[in-house]
C-alpha cells in the first residue's frame, strides 16, 4: 500500500486518545497537542478536540473468577457495576462520515464501591498511532491542510512518514479493516499495557479488549456506497432497544520479553487471553448530550489492584484531556 494511503489513514485514527507530559503552563507540550488537534479539525466549540461525534450510553459490568485470580480490584468481584459509555468516531470533526475509516472509540467510566472510578478509552485498532508523547503533535501538523492548497504538504508528510514508521502501523490496519456496521459490532482494545496484581507481589501484565458477544461486522464497499454519513447513533439505539448489546472483556497475558512501553506493537497470537467479565449496555442517549459529557476517560484513574505499566504513552495522557475538557467546558457556557 502507498504511503501516503497508510498516512490518510493514520490521520483518521485520532480516536479518544491525547497525550503529553502533564505540564499545563502556556507552551506546554500538553497546549501543542490540543492546538496541532484544533488546527486539523478546524474550530469546533464546545466539541472534543478528538473523538469529537460521539452518543453517551449506560449499563453495567460483571467480573468473573478469571478476573478475580489475576486482580483484587473490586470490578471483579462478580457485583453489578454501573458503567456510563460513550460510542464515538475518530477525528475532531463533529460531522465526520460514519463511513470514514477511522477509529470508532468505546470509552467507559466504571463506579465502584467507596468512591473509586475505572476510566478507560479503546479504540477499534489493536495498536496506538504513536509510541512516544513526543511525536503526537507533529504526528497531526504533518497531516493538517495548508491553508493555500487546502492539502497536507506531501514532502512534510513523507518526511515524517520515512523518520517515524512506527506511527504508520495503526493507519495500515485501518485502512484494510472493514468500516464497523454499528458500534456493537466492532472489536475494542485498550493497547496499552497494565499490570494486574492479585496480591503483594503477584501481578501479571496484560492488555484487554471488547469483543462483542454478537460477532463482528463491516460494510462492504456496496452497502457503504447506499449509506449515508449519519447511521451509527441511530443503529445503536434500536439495537440496544431490542435487547441490550454485550461485550466480553479479555485478558492477554504478557510474557518475558513482551514489549511493555509501545503500544503501536502487538503482542504474539499465542499468549494466553482470559475472558474475565462483561460488559452490558442498556440504555442509549436520546439524542446529543448526556451524562458522558463532562467526563474525560483518562485511562489512568484506575481501581486498587490494577496499575499503569511505565509505557510513556499511558502516563502523558492526564494533562492534555484535563486542557481540552476544560476549553471545551469554557466554551460551551459562552454558548
Amino acid at each position: 500500500m502507498k504511503p501516503l494511503l497508510l498516512a490518510a489513514a493514520a490521520s483518521a485514527a485520532l480516536g479518544s486518545s491525547l497525550l503529553a507530559p502533564p505540564a499545563l503552563a502556556q507552551g506546554s507540550p500538553a497546549e501543542a497537542q490540543v492546538n496541532a488537534l484544533e488546527g486539523l479539525a478546524g474550530p469546533q466549540p464546545g466539541f472534543r478536540r478528538s473523538g469529537a461525534k460521539g452518543i453517551c450510553a449506560s449499563g453495567h459490568f460483571v467480573g468473573n473468577a478469571a478476573g478475580r485470580e489475576l486482580s483484587r480490584a473490586s470490578v471483579f468481584k462478580g457485583d453489578k457495576v454501573p458503567v456510563v459509555a460513550r460510542f464515538s468516531v475518530g477525528g475532531g470533526n463533529p460531522k465526520a462520515s460514519d463511513k470514514s475509516r477511522s477509529v470508532r472509540g468505546l470509552a467507559l467510566q466504571f463506579q465502584l464501591p467507596g468512591g473509586e472510578q475505572w476510566q478507560m478509552a479503546n479504540i477499534s485498532a489493536p495498536v496506538f498511532f504513536v509510541s512516544k508523547p513526543e511525536q503526537f503533535a507533529p504526528f497531526v501538523q504533518a497531516r493538517t491542510a495548508d491553508p493555500a492548497t487546502g492539502k497536507p504538504d506531501p514532502e512534510k508528510l513523507k518526511a515524517f512518514n520515512a523518520a517515524n514508521p512506527d506511527t504508520l502501523r495503526q493507519g495500515a490496519y485501518l485502512a484494510q479493516a472493514p468500516v464497523p456496521a454499528s458500534y456493537g459490532t466492532v472489536n475494542y482494545w485498550g493497547v496499552n499495557a497494565f499490570e494486574f496484581e492479585a496480591s503483594p507481589g503477584k501481578s501479571r501484565f496484560a492488555r484487554w479488549q471488547f469483543v462483542p458477544e454478537a460477532g463482528t461486522l463491516g460494510l462492504t464497499e456496496d452497502q457503504l456506497k447506499s449509506m449515508g454519513d449519519e447511521f451509527l447513533a441511530s443503529e445503536l439505539r434500536e439495537r440496544v432497544a431490542k435487547a441490550p448489546v454485550s461485550f466480553d472483556f479479555r485478558l492477554q497475558l504478557a510474557e518475558a520479553g513482551d514489549n511493555l512501553l509501545d503500544p503501536t506493537l502487538t503482542w504474539p497470537d499465542a499468549r494466553q487471553v482470559v475472558s474475565a467479565g462483561k460488559l452490558v449496555i442498556d440504555k442509549v442517549a436520546d439524542g446529543m448530550g448526556g451524562a458522558c459529557d463532562a467526563m474525560t476517560f483518562n485511562p489512568v484513574v484506575l481501581p486498587a489492584g490494577i496499575k499503569p505499566s511505565a509505557d510513556p504513552v499511558l502516563n502523558a495522557r492526564a494533562a492534555p484531556y484535563a486542557l481540552s475538557l476544560g476549553r471545551r467546558l469554557s466554551e460551551a457556557a459562552k454558548k
